[in-house]
């Protein structure tokens, strides 16, 4: 008996190898319950005889590859696996030792320890770098022929969008495949063992998404293994953007009915808390613009101004989100919203029809909404069988204004964020320490004072600039031409002299200013020269250049007519004194003629 060898016990149900022999005890280990190496007393190996390598492989059903005919990749798992374990062979003897090596071990390799223990159990049985690499993948058995035509009837009939039963598929695959010229059919595989091949090869996963599509898929049935909001923003400072058509049909001044606002709002994900708002009549770019300005908002004097107090830890928002994640709508994806890049602003956007993905600002819509619809039903709010056949027509109620509406907007995202109760909200053991209320305000501010915000101070003016329209401007030695109008500022007679191009910001609602963007990212204001078209918008503008050009284009006409005319009387009024010239003499002669009756003959001066 010496380490290393194997021992059988004589009654043939157990199977040891000895690890160590040492004077009054010999550490060996199970090789059949694979349990971890122990101590047992010299006079104990008495029950057992020698035994082979072959009785250890038809004992445990397993025999370990040679390293060299390893595959290159499984080869190196092995070694890998090995590695994880050698420096707990040091220490094999030394159980305590022993245990906290294997944690060390697990630690520096990012692996359990049960892991760790696993290798080395099965190194130690088998002796054998080999055993520690994985099993290779068993071939797929082949197919037979109405196996195969199975699967292709499955993929056919079944797995698609037209929702197919089992048994439909299965007639459809008999007319395709088992019937002849005469549609008579031939030998087939039965009902029973179609289905028991699709129940064999049935893969949840690909049975949703080829038969309800991968949208469906993502949205309703992907399992949810995530840690939600906090996962993707661990920190404030990240916004969900969105719009949607509030539930309420509003008038005017007037009473006449005007129609259903549009609230667009920046929600963060981490907290909920609603950040900024704007109602408008239209969606689009100025929708988002708003929005960006009502960020940077005192929002106690903005209440204020609508008779509602509070405090400004209840809405504790005047910075622009770090990032902002929004879908592929046409104004989230538009060049002019994209230059808030410039601020050094992140823009996300989400796969489209993909709304769970921004669920916290799909929640403060509906929460907002519900918080004044049951109030206001009949002054215009809209009710879920609005567009059912015979509805109550809810435009007929509207007596609220759009100033009156945002109003109680207003109010209402204050409830939001300051007076409602987040009740899943993950809450820290530092939180519950410093018992911070379930609020999004409350909770803001407690964060706000933690590492990693990522919040951007700017003013309302760098703002309003970055996300002004931009179109190409150029100087000439009239000035800088922008939209077909003249515009001049003091310093830039060297660019007026040199000419070239430049880019320019300009205000669609007031063409009296443009403002170049210069190499600093800096913007330089330019005045307008042509006083006539001073505060009018760059469509009026348009409007007024284009019917000049009519009146211009009309006159053209009237023009070309009488220069017509004047030709015509300047030829007439020559007429009859043409000299036709045939050649070069002729012209001669005609000049010698021209002189001689000209000058008068000294001789016959003399004569007279």
């Amino acid at each position: 008996m010496k380490p290393y060898d194997l021992m059988a016990s004589k009654d043939g149900t157990s199977l040891v190898r000895i690890l160590e022999i040492q004077k009054d005890r010999v550490l060996l280990i199970d090789c059949l319950n694979r349990s971890m190496p122990s101590y047992v007393e010299p006079a104990a190996m008495t029950r057992y005889r020698p035994a082979t390598e072959a009785l250890l492989y038809e004992k445990t059903g397993y025999r370990p590859a040679e390293m060299e005919k390893l595959a290159p990749v499984l080869r190196k798992k092995a070694l890998d696996r090995y590695t994880v374990i050698a420096p707990v062979l040091s220490v094999l003897s030394d159980a305590k030792d022993r245990k906290q090596m294997i944690g060390k071990a697990a630690e520096e390799n990012r692996v359990s320890k049960q892991t760790v223990r696993n290798y080395l159990r099965k190194f130690l049985i088998y002796q054998e770098i080999g055993a520690l690499s994985p099993k290779e993948a068993t071939p797929k058995e082949e197919l037979t022929a109405d196996q195969k035509t199975m699967r292709w009837s499955l993929n056919k009939f079944f797995y698609t969008q037209h929702k197919n039963s089992l048994k439909t598929a299965y007639t459809m695959m008999l007319r395709a495949r088992y019937t002849d010229a005469y549609g008579q059919l031939q030998p087939h595989p039965t009902f029973y063992q179609f289905r028991y091949f699709y129940r064999k090869t049935r893969k949840t996963e690909r049975f949703l998404i080829s038969r309800n599509g991968i949208k469906n898929y993502q949205r309703n049935s992907r399992p949810l293994l995530g840690d939600g909001v906090q996962e993707f923003a661990p920190q404030i400072g990240t916004a969900f953007l969105d719009g949607t058509t509030c539930d309420i049909y509003l008038v005017d001044e007037a009473g006449q009915l005007v129609g259903r606002p549009i609230l667009v709002v920046a929600a963060d994900a981490n907290t909920s808390l609603c950040m900024g708002y704007a109602l408008l009549w239209e969606g689009g770019t100025y929708s988002l613009q708003n929005l960006m300005l009502n960020i940077l908002t005192d929002k106690v004097e903005l209440c204020r101004r609508m008779g509602i107090q509070i405090k400004p830890e209840q809405w504790p928002v005047n910075q622009l989100p770090g990032v902002m994640v929004s879908d592929k709508g046409t104004e989230y994806v538009g060049q002019t919203f994209g230059q808030i890049v410039e601020l050094g602003v992140t823009l996300i956007e989400l796969p489209s029809f993909r709304p769970e993905l921004k669920g916290t600002v799909e929640k403060l819509f509906d929460l907002v909404q519900s918080a004044y619809k049951n109030v206001l039903k009949g002054r215009g709010v809209i009710m879920p069988d609005y567009q059912e056949r015979g509805a109550h027509d809810y435009r007929k109620d509207a007596v609220l204004t759009i100033g009156e509406f945002e109003r109680i907007l207003v109010r209402c995202l204050v409830y939001y964020n300051s007076e409602r109760v987040l009740e899943s909200y993950p809450y820290t053991e530092e939180m519950i320490e410093n018992r911070i209320k379930p609020h999004a305000s409350d909770i803001w501010n407690w964060k706000l004072r933690k590492p990693g915000v990522n919040l951007i101070s700017v003013t309302e003016r760098e703002l309003a600039l970055t996300l002004l329209p931009r179109t190409v401007g150029s100087f000439t030695r009239v000035g800088l031409k922008v939209n077909h109008l003249r515009y001049h500022a003091e310093g830039c007679k060297e660019q007026y002299l040199k000419g070239g191009q430049c880019t320019v910001a300009f205000n669609p609602d007031n063409s009296s200013k443009v403002w170049v963007k210069e190499k600093n990212g800096s913007f330089k204001e330019f005045h307008l020269i042509e006083s006539r078209f001073q505060n009018m918008s760059v469509d009026q503008v348009n409007s007024l250049q284009a019917r000049q050009r009519d009146i211009v284009l009309d006159a053209m006409e009237e023009n070309y007519q009488a220069q017509v005319e004047l030709m015509n009387f300047i030829e007439a009024a020559s007429a009859g004194k043409d000299r036709s010239v045939a050649s070069l003499k002729d012209i001669r002669q005609a000049r010698a003629r021209a002189i001689k009756e000209n000058h008068r003959d000294l001789g016959e001066v003399i004569d007279a």
